[in-house]
């Protein structure tokens, strides 16, 4: 791999200054479309962001393959050409776009590197706290800001099922699946969705909560907190036990504390 994370680290950080946080609550109805359905957005700001992150790792990274959501969206062709990429960086400009448009200060900027189908790097940067959550593969993960600061990061001790807290997106579960898994779900002490997978996995790989659920796959979403999550000490796999891998678009994700726990939770919440 040939990227330099910490630069990369500071082209999200540049991007959510310029194009991200001046547009924060201050959207007007032109700035903000639907893309698939009400609740699926985009704005100025993921559009300008990621044409700036794009532009600034055509220096930084010119031999790898750029995909980005709002790239993907105008070429939906684009992200079959990941999984023969030897090595690519995926971003997603805002995380948690609905939260961002409505004035909800929980979103984020998210990158990973991919080489040869392998996420060897996550990065999560969130604009409001002006701080990352990172990993590289094989070298823990951390909290770090901009001052050099770095906290290694360590996910909760396991509980029992009854005692866990978790954050389970429901939204892309359906008809009796849906049903079965928001019933079980009674089952832990409490979950929450905060409609932005870049905090809720930076709430897992802090210690905070015990578990992640999700069932729509799109690698922008998950890539990098499934890695900073592992080097945090989680556990993560599809809901049939298989490793995540980067071309993954279906099949679940379950990360968990440990695989004890990621066992149970499969058995008891997912069936």
């Amino acid at each position: 791999m040939s990227i330099d994370v910490m630069a990369l680290a500071d082209v999200l950080r540049r991007a959510a200054k310029a194009e991200i946080l001046p547009r924060f609550r201050r959207l007007s109805d032109g700035d903000v479309r639907a893309k698939s359905e009400a609740t699926d957005l985009v704005t100025e700001a993921d559009v300008n962001a990621e044409r700036m992150i794009r532009a600034e790792l055509e220096q930084l990274a010119p031999q790898a393959l750029f995909i980005g959501e709002e790239s993907v969206a105008a070429d939906p062709a684009l992200l079959s050409k990941l999984k023969e990429a030897e090595l690519a960086v995926i971003v997603d400009p805002v995380d948690g776009t609905f939260n961002f448009a409505s004035g909800i200060p929980a979103f984020g900027v998210m990158a990973s590197v991919v080489y040869r189908n392998e996420t060897v790097a996550g990065l999560i940067y969130d604009p409001m706290g002006d701080d990352w959550v990172m990993a590289e593969k094989g070298s823990g993960a951390y909290l770090r800001r901009p001052d050099g600061e770095a906290i290694r990061l360590s996910v909760a001790a396991p509980k029992p099922l009854g005692s866990m807290i978790g954050m389970a997106s429901a939204g892309y579960f359906f008809g009796e699946q849906r049903e079965k898994i928001l019933g079980n779900l009674a089952k832990v002490r409490m979950f929450a969705c905060y409609r932005c997978a870049a905090q809720e996995y930076r709430t897992l790989a802090g210690g905070h909560v015990d578990f992640a659920m999700y069932n729509k796959l799109m690698p922008w979403d998950h890539l990098a907190g499934t890695l900073i999550s592992q080097e945090a000490g989680g556990h993560a796999a599809r809901f049939d036990g298989s490793p995540y891998r980067p071309t993954d678009l279906d099949g679940g994700l379950l990360v968990a504390t440990t695989p004890d726990s990621w066992r149970v939770l499969r058995d008891e919440i997912i069936g």
